[in-house]
């Protein structure tokens, strides 16, 4: 009983849409500042180094390199002071949480992308490595036909 009301009150304060992004990805976040009685949307590039929880008490640690100093910082997926997040580049990680990049410097940071050649999406991906298979499995066919028609002709 007790669980559905809190995901009764949990689903009103979860936003409809929320980005697809994972560890290791570059992102933007924007976010909205209050200055007084202005506000003004701030943005926060960075690696995608860490995300926990579930539901509306989601995070994600996200590190960027100002003036040669690590800056972190830890988002709450679901608050209504993030306006938007946009993913830039996706990079190849074999780790959950990326935490070994604080003891790197300059050029060690990188990570490798993970859809190399551009804005590639995740659907044209698949599509190129089904593509590949497909001409891989092709030529196979191809070269084994060859092989039989040649033991066939020193047969006869």
């Amino acid at each position: 009983m007790q669980n559905r009301l809190m995901e009764l009150v949990e689903q009103t304060s979860m936003k409809q849409s929320v980005p697809k992004f994972e560890i290791g990805d570059t992102v933007d976040v924007h976010v909205r500042i209050l200055e007084g009685e202005k506000e003004r949307i701030q943005i926060f590039n960075g690696v995608v180094i860490a995300r926990s929880g579930t539901k509306t008490r989601e995070m994600f640690v996200v590190r960027r390199i100002v003036q040669g100093e690590g800056v972190e910082r830890k988002f709450p997926l679901h608050s209504p002071r993030i306006a938007d997040i946009v993913v830039k580049r996706s990079g190849k990680v074999r780790r959950a949480k990326l935490y070994y990049l604080r003891e790197r410097s300059g050029k060690a940071v990188r990570l490798k992308e993970r859809f190399p050649g551009g804005k590639v999406t995740e659907a044209q991906a698949k599509a190129a490595k089904a593509e590949r298979r497909a001409t891989k499995a092709a030529n196979k066919a191809a070269k084994k036909a060859k092989a039989q028609a040649e033991a066939a002709a020193k047969g006869e």
